[in-house]
């Protein structure tokens, strides 16, 4: 083989054959291009800048997929307390307990497989994962529905968080199908098909429980529906999840690279350990799970207060003015997911909107007390003609959900461990999903029972704590910040990448 002069060199391109600094081509680095026609993730230090369009065939599978796991975990909502009384026989009293319980083991069961499924995406490949989470959703969803008592209904719960690996595998393959100046654009979709989901999910499950009820002239004729009324939501959500493992199977391309037996690498993969030391991943799981925790708290505490009547602290809503409300609050939050963010985000950056962000829930929290106290000083044009704009506004804060997954994407150590960390993160977000519920609940019921600071306890005491996210956004890693590049900056990017 001819040697090439050392001050030639770095004129070559690198798929020059000839090049001593590329001994072995399939081991090293390749081009973009070519990495992209093969979906190989897109390796650290290529996702610096690259303009590679969004493969937003991909992009939309991934997303379709995604929408089964909020599909199937809030189906159940809706009837859920009937079931447990008519078909698992508990007491009224008692439905409280055994439905957080349901609910509670089925997060605590993803916390506790979600680490698995992260490392056998890392080992085995994505698509494997995901086709084989979907399928088991599938068959778990549809034995729900045919339950016929409690523990039934607890081992289908228990059996569907096992099969939680969609959520952490769609996550790492998002990451891997788009780019530093994509991945905005790609986890919007993301945010908003997790919105879409609940959505669907709510209209499932209290459109299509109890059908030979509620359409005697179909459904009513058909035995199967009076021996199982509250199959029909969970066969249709289980078919829908088995359409996503199909279009998995036949559409879906595989984003984390083969290796040869001559091609494993010197050193084992990191461990959760050794990732959790790695700089900067520590900070950012701390960040995203604080984020997570506000966001439980919201979620969970929202229809309560919009129930709870005015003189205790809330708003006294229906439930359809409710369901109306809830509904709206999902729309305002896909506009800023769809449309503000991807702007937001090209301008300023993943940090300046973790900044901005969490100096938001402090006053998104203080809005609620003041509608209520609007409310019970009898200005209700007042609070109709502010409600709107201001839960506009308000769900803005909903950008931060994207902005700290970003900032995890851009924290990985690389992008073979997008699964394993991903994983962790997701496994302590499921355990807080098992047990803040009740906490929130509980601290919001104490307020309103012995009427502290006029049923305003909660708010004052989640304001707070929100403050906390202030404190730490500040830690946040600088190769996590996402900072936007400039048009210069970009060039010489790509002239150092060439050469």
């Amino acid at each position: 083989m001819s040697k090439v002069p050392t001050e030639n060199r770095h004129r070559f391109g690198p798929n020059d054959e000839t090049t001593p600094l590329l001994p072995n081509v399939e081991t090293g680095p390749i081009l973009e291009s070519e990495e992209r026609e093969i979906t190989k993730p897109v390796l650290e230090d290529s996702r610096i800048e690259d303009d590679t369009p969004l493969p937003r065939r991909q992009i939309f599978l991934l997303c379709y997929a995604r929408l089964v796991e909020p599909v199937a975990f809030f189906v159940v909502f809706p009837y859920i307390n009937r079931m447990i009384e008519n078909v698992g026989g508990i007491k009224p009293e008692d439905v409280g307990f055994y439905s957080g319980l349901i609910e509670s083991l089925f997060s605590a069961t993803e916390m506790c497989v979600m680490i698995f499924w992260g490392k056998a995406s890392d080992k085995w490949g994505r698509k494997p994962v995901l086709v084989t989470s979907l399928l088991g959703i599938t068959v778990s969803t549809a034995l729900f529905g045919l339950s016929k008592s409690i523990w039934h209904m607890i081992l289908a719960r228990c059996l569907a968080g096992v099969f939680a690996g969609t959520i952490v595998t769609i996550r790492s393959m998002l990451s891997e199908n788009s780019t530093k100046s994509t991945q905005a654009v790609a986890f919007s979709y993301f945010a908003f098909a997790g919105n879409l989901g609940i959505f669907i999910a709510t209209f499932l499950g209290g459109a299509l429980e109890r059908p030979a009820e509620k359409f005697p002239s179909t459904f009513g004729k058909i035995r199967f529906f009076h021996d199982y009324p509250y199959a029909l939501p969970s066969i249709i959500t289980s078919l829908f999840a088995l359409s996503t493992a199909v279009t998995t199977i036949l559409f879906v391309k595989e984003t984390l690279p083969a290796r040869k037996d001559d091609d494993e690498p010197d050193t084992p993969p990191m461990t959760a350990w050794e990732m959790l030391k790695h700089p900067g991943v520590t900070q950012v799981i701390v960040i995203y799970n604080y984020v997570m925790l506000l966001g439980i708290i919201m979620t969970t505490i929202l229809p309560v207060y919009l129930y709870t009547p005015i003189r205790l602290g809330g708003i006294g809503f229906q439930p359809a003015l409710i369901a109306v409300t809830m509904c709206l609050v999902g729309i305002f939050q896909a506009v800023w997911m769809l449309v503000g963010y991807p702007i937001l985000h090209k301008r300023v950056g993943t940090g300046s909107i973790l900044r901005i962000t969490a100096w938001i829930w402090p006053l998104f929290f203080a809005i609620y007390p003041c509608f209520n106290i609007l409310l019970r000083n009898h200005l209700n044009v007042l609070f109709w003609v502010l409600g709107g704009p201001v839960t506009f506004l308000g769900c803005g804060v909903g950008m931060i959900f994207t902005a700290v997954q970003i900032a995890i994407n851009d924290i990985s150590p690389s992008p073979e461990t997008f699964g394993t960390l991903n994983a962790i993160v997701l496994a302590i977000t499921s355990g807080l999903r098992a047990f803040m519920p009740a906490v929130t609940t509980s601290v919001y019921a104490a307020g309103v029972k012995y009427h502290i600071l006029g049923g305003h306890l909660f708010w004052l005491l989640v304001a707070v704590l929100s403050l906390g996210l202030v404190a730490l956004v500040r830690i946040l890693p600088e190769k996590a910040e996402g900072r936007p590049e400039r048009d210069g900056e970009r060039r010489r990017t790509g002239d150092a990448q060439e050469i």
